[in-house]
């Protein structure tokens, strides 16, 4: 996508590898809207960091992160034995994967990865068949994103009144998003349509960063509070919604998202408003039988009782918005049942939930 920043509009991807530093390069999304800044990671603990600390979030986009970041602990080993080699890159892909436990697609992307330097018969070329891959796994990340937008555009009427939650735009992927990518295939063909982006508490991706990069694509939007959207379903002011997802188990359909999607998704069935998740296929996982088994991130207390956003000047502040002796239960993500989603947008095309199995080699399982 385009953003303007340093004077003109520049198109960028979230997430890149600069090869010749071995480093990751990332937009900082922990300062957007306000500043817009990339930041390099110069080890692979140091991206594991930022996926933790969430300057990359997203499904998509920490996924690519985790697979350059496997391939810059890989690149960085100075051993002799392919044996400590592979032993290091274990320790690596276990650091990567442990930064955001409940997403799975930095899973899938070192499953590839790993797979990809199998092939390798000495270190050298194994580090090098690591960057291809997590290079590849990046372009078929922005893909996939683009196939999404081609099978739901057509889901966006003209004058549709569109509802998001949290950030499944390109932030959130290496480029063109899953939630949004039907939006800007429906703006690039002409359709008009307004989109009400959830703030998304307790960090508020939808109105730092969802708000943000639609009005970059100038996309007419407005930003309302979680507890807004019922009232708007109530009077007939939203048509359907259309989030993102973290994980969707193949064998059961069920969705995990942030925090908050399960509760639109009942409000959405209780007023007859279709319900639609957007994925590529790196965020399916083949492998959990049940939406308990899959991890729930529990983040920080403080994200909850207090908030960041910047002054007048511009500058930077965290305030408490909580009573100060109180404590608070931060849970990021939640589980939507397959029943309550009226379908899943894939680069392969639409899909009930349940039936995700059915066509599993179409998805890339």
């Amino acid at each position: 996508m385009k953003v303007f920043y340093n004077g003109r509009r520049r198109a960028c991807r979230t997430v890149a590898f600069d090869r010749a530093r071995n480093e990751v390069v990332m937009i900082d999304q922990k300062l957007l809207p306000h500043r817009f800044r990339f930041v390099r990671a110069r080890t692979y603990s140091k991206t594991a960091a930022a996926i933790v600390d969430m300057t990359v979030r997203g499904a998509g986009a920490i996924g690519a992160t985790a697979a350059y970041g496997l391939a810059q602990g890989a690149r960085a080993f100075r051993g002799g034995s392919i044996e400590s080699f592979e032993s290091h890159v274990g320790k690596v892909q276990a650091t990567l994967a442990a930064a955001r436990p409940t997403a799975i697609d930095p899973i899938n992307a070192m499953s590839l990865i790993r797979t990809a330097m199998a092939a390798g018969r000495t270190i050298a070329q194994r580090q090098k068949l690591a960057v291809q891959a997590a290079e590849q796994f990046a372009d078929e990340d922005v893909a996939h994103c683009q196939a999404i937008g081609h099978h739901g555009q057509h889901l966006i009427s003209e004058g549709a009144r569109v509802l998001t939650h949290c950030n499944a735009g390109w932030l959130a992927f290496v480029d063109v998003g899953s939630a949004t990518a039907p939006l800007y295939a429906a703006q690039a063909a002409g359709r008009r349509f307004h989109v009400y982006c959830d703030e998304t508490r307790p960090r508020a991706q939808g109105a730092a960063l969802t708000a943000w990069e639609l009005a970059q694509q100038g996309v007419p939007h407005q930003v309302i509070a979680d507890n807004a959207a019922g009232h708007l379903m109530q009077r007939g002011e939203i048509d359907l919604v259309i989030t993102g997802a973290d994980r969707v188990l193949g064998r059961t359909g069920e969705v995990a998202n942030k925090i908050g999607t399960y509760t639109k998704a009942v409000l959405a069935a209780r007023h007859g408003i279709p319900f639609y998740t957007a994925i590529p296929f790196s965020t399916l996982d083949w492998t959990l039988r049940r939406g308990t088994d899959i991890p729930i991130e529990e983040r920080a207390a403080s994200e909850v009782l207090g908030a960041q956003g910047a002054d007048e000047r511009g500058r930077l502040l965290r305030v408490q918005t909580a009573n100060p002796s109180s404590d608070a239960r931060n849970p990021a993500f939640d589980v939507t049942p397959p029943s309550l989603i009226t379908a899943l947008i894939t680069p392969a095309g639409l899909f009930k939930p349940k039936t995700l199995q059915r066509h599993r080699r179409k998805l890339g399982g």
